[in-house]
């Protein structure tokens, strides 16, 4: 890359009891062949932070560290993050969460190649499955972030539907000046800050770039109960969003998403697995529905189907 291209790019990260992982994914962006000029931490309870960096240099040894301690109550996907943004001056800003592993030292230069297209407001990274994965989660990985890179605009949402907006705070950059203009993430939200920001700025005309050369590993194995609460989770966010969600319903792309991966199992001769598919299926559109209903429940059910009880406090 010309010298005169670079951008100054900060990383800022949300953390909450961090793992040894964190720390090699540190050393991964401090060797990012686009240099980082702040690593932002919006770490919550400082106890579990310092329990992990005790007898470490990392704080020495980095000096474009810094961290900002908040309590597990003034944590929100939303204010959190818009906090981290003020705390930066760089002309971009990468946002990842703390298990997001680069998969290589190109992770940031790709992603600024996919910001630099006309009119783009954020790209978003490709998530890899890890080696823990199971076959469903490696294909569900497939599904969501194939291979090819792609902006999508106002033109896509005939085609897309609801995934123009798609994109993940995983992993993903965005130009300072129009996160400025459009007002940054909505200060309360329980999930979906990403997608929510997205909307904004595709219908203010810009566009939202997919940036598959762009690698991070990231995959979760939930339990059912864990899937129930973060798709309970997501339909709260709908609901309490129906100038975004109401008229672009993400119902129809689940099911295709399920039937997808019911084929694909099939044609690998793991029909052994499918049941399992089914069953997680099941719980995720039920702790959908639920919350897409929320207002209609005992704020006691609320709260115990809620993977972020602080939320309703």
């Amino acid at each position: 890359m010309e010298e005169e291209q670079v951008e100054r790019v900060d990383v800022i990260i949300p953390v909450y009891k961090p793992d040894r992982g964190f720390l090699t994914m540190i050393e991964k962006l401090q060797a990012q062949t686009v240099p980082v000029s702040r690593i932002i931490l919006m770490n919550t309870e400082q106890k579990y932070l310092d329990r992990l960096l005790y007898g470490t240099t990392l704080e020495r040894e980095h000096h474009n560290i810094t961290v900002k301690h908040l309590s597990k109550r003034e944590f929100d996907h939303g204010r959190t993050r818009n906090h981290g943004v003020k705390l930066s001056d760089a002309d971009v800003f990468v946002m990842m969460t703390q298990d997001a592993m680069p998969a290589d030292e190109f992770l940031l230069e790709r992603l600024l190649e996919s910001l630099r297209g006309e009119k783009v407001a954020v790209a978003y990274a490709r998530q890899l499955s890890g080696k823990d994965s199971g076959e469903a989660e490696r294909y569900t990985r497939q599904f969501n972030y194939p291979a090819e890179s792609r902006v999508k605009t106002k033109a896509d949402l005939p085609e897309l539907g609801i995934k123009t907006f798609f994109c993940s705070n995983v992993c993903a950059a965005y130009r300072r000046d129009v996160f400025d203009t459009l007002g940054g993430f909505v200060n309360r939200a329980i999930f979906n800050e990403d997608m929510l920001y997205a909307a904004k700025a595709v219908e203010a005309g810009y566009g939202i770039a997919y940036a598959a050369q762009a690698k991070v590993y990231h995959s979760h194995n939930y339990t059912y109960r864990q899937q129930f609460k973060r798709n309970f989770d997501l339909g709260v966010s709908q609901a309490d969003h129906p100038e975004v969600f109401a008229a672009y319903p993400s119902e129809s792309e689940g099911i295709r998403l399920v039937k997808s991966t019911v084929e694909h199992l099939k044609k690998k001769g793991m029909r052994g697995k499918i049941p399992d598919v089914i069953i997680q299926s099941g719980f995720k559109y039920a702790g959908y529905l639920m919350g897409k209903r929320y207002r209609r429940l005992p704020g006691r059910l609320v709260t115990a189907c809620s993977s972020n009880r602080e939320y309703w406090s």
